[in-house]
């Protein structure tokens, strides 16, 4: 299998990332325009503990991912399968697991946490997705594995679609028995989609494994046994930040009750910070999550190699990528919070001085995951937990402090995010510092990127209200607006030599 280079595998997982993104918002919005900030509340209650599964799930594809180039690089056949086989035989176990538990105890999930009793239907409906999506994320860690990015990405496109179709049909079906029913049949989208997605993957595995020479391989315990060795602290490290969203879940909700809200108020806001603000938030964060796929197998081959300036040349680009996504991402949702809501929501703009604080946190959130993936690629797993620990007890005592005053209440929790990821993220720097021995050029990654996107949001501001003006229509200037200022942005970062085109078309056509 031809194999591909971190920009061009950051490429296509970034755009079918993106794109899966924008067909999302084919669920969230006749979701939004169902049920309402409300029903997407009961809908967001039961997600945070999907994502949880997620978060313990991601060691494995990561550590199939990195053992799978590892194999690869020295031809080692039988390797690869064996990782394969021992991965999926633990994800089977784990996401049956993880469903059957959902589906016994989940009025006990619910008391315990003290949801709204009508969110039972949304973690009934979402019970069934861990079992599908474990088996799917097998499968794209091989293929990553492979420094193959078009499957995986296909993939993505797959369940997305089977999300939307399911998930939004099965919430139109569903709504007149009632707005927690709807949200449940929302929720079984998430399974669906991973049916679907892990069905295309199986049978791509077969054509691939016709290449293979290796027939049969037999149970080996002590690949097992490296798996786990490097997939719970990874898995523990993203569970960390989904426990950020689950104490989130169970939080704020209360705690804004002390601020004086009601119950419905209580839910309302919650559903606007999480429904709306981080569902936005998460489109530029799908460019890093890409970028970071790309990058643990391609850095580790490098680093099994010994190719120690190969390594070093990586992690500069792929950090110079990193905050070239995330500085005018955060600017652009910050400044344009308002009308990008309501372009997405039509009348739903409710929630965008929350998109516009929350979106500070857009480069500290990508700053933590692109060195974590680093640090992964390298083999330190421990210290990335840490740090991202230390993180979440900061959001936590932030939390509890702010949210119950009635004066800063939901922006409590937004506040909490953004310190967070602010101290894992430096925390992270100085250990990739340490650990490589390298210097940053802080001026080259974050400095150059800032004044690209000082430029491209001044045009852009500037260009809406002319737009609006002429136009008598947010949504139409608000479209303008961006699309032109991305337009703009690509051509200050050419100009003052942010990125090497000539160097990232090679790398695009050549490995």
């Amino acid at each position: 299998m031809k194999k591909q280079s971190l920009v061009k595998g950051t490429i296509i997982l970034g755009s079918a990332g993106i794109i899966a993104k924008f067909l999302g918002l084919f669920f969230r919005w006749p979701l939004q325009m169902l049920i309402g900030d409300e029903g997407i509340g009961y809908y967001q209650m039961s997600y945070p503990l999907y994502m949880f599964f997620i978060a313990a799930a991601s060691g494995i594809p990561v550590a199939v991912s990195k053992l799978v180039s590892e194999r690869n690089a020295v031809r080692d056949e039988g390797g690869i399968i064996s990782v394969l086989k021992e991965a999926m035989i633990f994800m089977f176990i784990m996401g049956a697991g993880f469903t059957i538990i959902l589906l016994l105890f989940s009025k006990d999930i619910i008391r315990f946490l003290k949801w709204d009793s009508r969110s039972y239907y949304s973690l009934i409906g979402i019970s069934l997705a861990p079992f599908f999506i474990s088996i799917m994320s097998v499968f794209r860690g091989f293929f990553q594995g492979m420094q193959n990015m078009n499957y995986t990405a296909i993939s993505q496109l797959i369940e997305q679609l089977g999300r939307i179709i399911f998930g939004v049909g099965l919430a139109y079906i569903l709504l007149p028995k009632g707005i927690e029913y709807s949200a449940g049949g929302a929720a079984v989208g998430a399974a669906a989609g991973g049916l679907l997605g892990g069905i295309y993957l199986y049978l791509k595995y077969l054509n691939i494994k016709k290449e293979f020479k290796i027939k049969k391989v037999k149970r080996n315990l002590k690949i097992m046994n490296t798996i786990l060795y490097m997939a719970i602290p990874v898995s523990i490290g993203s569970a960390v930040g989904t426990i950020m969203s689950l104490i989130d879940s169970a939080l704020v909700p209360q705690k804004l009750l002390e601020a004086g809200f009601t119950y419905k108020q209580s839910t309302i806001l919650y559903g606007q910070l999480t429904g709306k603000a981080f569902t936005l938030v998460n489109v530029p964060l799908t460019l890093s999550v890409s970028l970071c796929a790309a990058l643990v197998p391609i850095i580790a081959e490098d680093y099994i190699l010994n190719k120690k300036l190969e390594v070093l040349k990586k992690v500069e680009l792929a950090l110079k990528i990193s905050m070239v996504i995330a500085i005018p991402s955060c600017l652009g949702l910050n400044f344009m919070a308002k009308p990008i809501l309501n372009l997405i929501f039509p009348g739903q703009e409710a929630g965008h001085e929350i998109l516009k604080y929350l979106a500070l946190s857009v480069p500290f959130i990508v700053l933590c995951q692109t060195s974590t993936a680093i640090l992964q690629g390298v083999g330190r797993y421990v210290r990335p937990i840490i740090n991202l620990c230390i993180g979440c007890v900061l959001k936590i005592v932030i939390t509890l402090i702010l949210v119950p005053m009635s004066n800063i209440n939901i922006y409590g929790a937004v506040i909490g995010t953004i310190a967070g990821y602010v101290v894992s993220a430096l925390l992270n720097m100085r250990a990739l510092k340490k650990s490589l021995n390298i210097s940053i050029n802080y001026y080259e990654i974050m400095i150059k990127p800032l004044i690209a996107s000082t430029i491209m949001i001044i045009s852009v501001v500037f260009i809406y209200f002319y737009a609006y003006n002429y136009t008598i229509s947010s949504k139409i200037a608000c479209l303008i607006s961006v699309f032109l200022g991305i337009i703009i942005y690509f051509i200050i970062i050419g100009l003052i030599g942010i990125l090497d085109y000539t160097y990232i078309k090679k790398k695009i056509i050549k490995r």
